[in-house]
């Protein structure tokens, strides 16, 4: 089994930025790609951004611009950096996992962590 805890989540005004981090533990050797995605208040989930272990990334469109996933292998760690937050990019943010090369928007991955809350204020 994977685990996966998220951090950096929080309030922030429109505009500003905040730092994404998810430590991954456990059955480290099941993970290859990694992403982020996101759930808003009555809103499906949906997936934000992916990065592969070599280092391919991949945005959903709304993001584009303002966000930037990296990840750090040695530490297990993914990251997403957030820029000229908006109010529509509240939502709880998950971390996920996978054992496969890359993640889309077709197929859940396997691993997921409980999330974090992220609030932005207009």
């Amino acid at each position: 089994q994977v685990q996966l805890v998220e951090s950096g989540g929080g309030l922030v005004q429109a505009g500003g930025s905040l730092r994404l981090s998810c430590v991954a533990s456990g059955s480290i050797f099941s993970i290859n790609a990694m992403g982020w995605y996101r759930q808003a208040p009555g809103k499906q989930r949906e997936l934000v951004a992916a990065i592969t272990r070599g280092g391919t990334t991949n945005y959903a469109g709304s993001v584009n611009d303002r966000f930037t996933i990296s990840r750090d292998n040695g530490k297990n760690t993914v990251y997403l950096q957030m820029n000229s937050l908006k109010p529509e990019d509240t939502a709880v943010y998950y971390c996920a996992s996978d054992p496969r090369p890359s993640i889309s928007p077709s197929r859940d991955p396997r691993y997921w962590g409980k999330g974090t809350l992220v609030t932005v204020s207009s």
